[in-house]
């Protein structure tokens, strides 16, 4: 497998999301009841950098997950983050409009800010991704999204753990099944966003 292009010089990059949800939690409800068909959305940037940001909507359909991103500017995260929400009715980017109407009809709210490093390989026939996930912190505060230091604490038991996923899309080559079949490993599912909202 070769490293993601866009790591750093150790072979890894810093990720940071604001995670959107309801006063109701229906995005937490939903993942912790295994509802089948479920959505989450998401703003996200990496390594500090401020200049790309994505809005993301992540859906879950039965076993098959799907990803939607628009570009926004750290401009338009701001007004996002302050509620200053008008700009968004006539958005370009069709999942920037979406997410207006559910912040309005499902009162969608920023709810915590989750952070994480990763240590990503791809490997081109099935276009598969095999990412390790480590140093999984959170805060509550959103403010602290579009700032250089981040006030923030583990969100896992164990901070030294890792967490290994494999993501494809048609097919997963037999070569990668038989290198996660490790001893005394077993799958199981994982919600960043559900350990980081056990404080709130």
């Amino acid at each position: 497998m070769s490293s993601d292009p866009h790591t750093n010089a150790d072979g890894r990059y810093r990720i940071r999301s604001i995670y959107f949800d309801n006063s109701d939690d229906k995005a937490l409800h939903e993942k912790t009841d295994g509802i089948a068909k479920r959505e989450k959305f998401r703003i996200r940037y990496y390594n500090d950098d401020f200049s790309f940001i994505t809005l993301e909507k992540k859906m879950k359909i039965n076993n098959l997950c799907l990803k939607y991103d628009a570009p926004i500017t750290k401009e338009e995260c701001r007004m996002i983050l302050d509620g200053d929400l008008d700009f968004m009715r006539d958005h370009k980017e069709e999942l920037v409009r979406e997410l207006y109407a559910k912040m309005y009809y499902q009162r969608l709210r920023p709810r915590v800010l989750v952070s994480y490093v990763r240590e990503p390989y791809i490997y081109a026939p099935g276009n598969v991704r095999v990412t390790f996930d480590s140093e999984i912190r959170t805060s509550l505060y959103s403010r602290e999204f579009l700032t250089e230091e981040v006030w923030d604490i583990s969100a896992t038991e164990t901070p030294k753990d890792m967490i290994l996923e494999v993501k494809y899309d048609a097919f997963l080559p037999e070569i990668i099944q038989d290198f996660i079949q490790l001893r005394d490993v077993r799958q199981e599912a994982f919600s960043k966003y559900g350990a980081c909202r056990r404080y709130g």
